[in-house]
């Protein structure tokens, strides 16, 4: 997936490459040169600036140290010691020193260290190493390429979620030591979606279908799929509306009777808040004219639903499966 070393002896990575391969922003990458001297020992028509396999290992070794609480100039020391080749050992002897002559304050958590991601895309390690890091500039932007890169569908299912559940693995390994870790990623995630979430156009015609409802059951509260859901409808130009997080039954009955809509779906991450009746309760729900009555399609989604008896209701398998549902609901309605 990447360039050999002699490709990049010859050609050399831009910032902006190299920025993802290591999981930085390339203001870090910038700043790191400017400040420290951590910079492309070329540049190309004396502006452009190419990295080659010699300046990405600096970097690594740069990204290493100040992941473990390294100061940033002390760090470039060492970086810079190790691609001057100097002697084996010195650079582990001066890495040493480092962490003896600058000790972490008393009670001060270790830094979390990499997330078990297996293989996944190679945008999934540069987001996991920023998160790691906390360096929610590199999260956000390399979350955005994703998006624009892919689309929105396959960013989600094949980047923001195995790097969600690396994360969440190690926290629950690890104690609280990945929390601050989970919420920087959970809310980065978040912010792209919202991004990536295309207005919605007045609908006129008051005998279309009404929006597709899109709730969390009572007790839940994790949105992001919900938010995934509501962002590649409306990229496909469906109607939605987004309730969120812990919806009580009887505000989401209220807004099924007033909204009218062709789909209702209900989010369960926790087998304990799947509330069967509730989404039969849904389901029953009518309205329309005597002779011309509509029922919402009631579409089942998380993991907590597993195992329920769900006749007369969907159970879409991925975000791909519930946007290609919906648009054939509404392909059906001539929407």
């Amino acid at each position: 997936m990447g360039e050999s070393p002699e490709e990049l002896a010859a050609t050399g990575l831009t910032t902006g490459a190299v920025a993802r391969r290591l999981g930085v922003s390339p203001t870090t990458l910038r700043s790191w040169d400017r400040r420290y001297g951590i910079g492309p020992a070329v540049r190309s028509d004396g502006r452009h600036r190419r990295w080659t396999g010699q300046d990405v290992a600096m970097l690594e070794t740069m990204c290493r140290l100040t992941s473990t609480g390294v100061p940033p100039a002390e760090a470039a020391r060492v970086a810079k010691a190790q691609s001057d080749d100097v002697p084996s050992g010195a650079d582990d002897t001066a890495a040493a020193a480092i962490a003896h002559a600058a000790p972490r304050p008393a009670g001060r958590a270790r830094p979390a260290g990499p997330l078990p991601l297996g293989d996944v895309r190679q945008e999934c390690r540069g987001i996991a190493r920023a998160a790691v890091r906390l360096d929610a500039p590199a999260v956000r932007e390399q979350l955005s390429a994703a998006v624009e890169e892919h689309g929105l569908t396959v960013a989600w299912q094949e980047v923001m979620v195995p790097t969600l559940h690396a994360v969440g693995r190690k926290w629950a390994s690890s104690g609280d030591r990945y929390v601050e870790v989970e919420h920087l990623l959970s809310w980065q995630v978040s912010g792209t979606l919202h991004r990536h979430t295309r207005p919605q156009p007045r609908r006129g015609d008051a005998a279309a279908p009404g929006p597709a409802v899109l709730a969390c059951v009572p007790g839940e509260q994790h949105t992001l799929p919900l938010e995934a859901l509501n962002a590649g409808l409306s990229e496909a130009g469906l109607p939605t509306r987004m309730f969120g997080a812990a919806v009580p039954a009887e505000a989401l009955m209220a807004a099924v009777d007033r909204l009218g809509p062709a789909a209702v779906v209900l989010w369960a991450q926790a087998r304990s808040s799947a509330t069967l009746p509730l989404a039969q309760h849904v389901a029953a729900a009518q309205w329309g004219v005597k002779g011309a009555r509509r029922q919402p399609l009631v579409i089942l989604a998380g993991p907590g639903w597993l195992g329920r008896s769900t006749h007369g209701m969907a159970r879409p398998n991925s975000l791909k499966d519930a946007v290609d549902l919906l648009a054939g609901l509404y392909g059906t309605y001539g929407g």
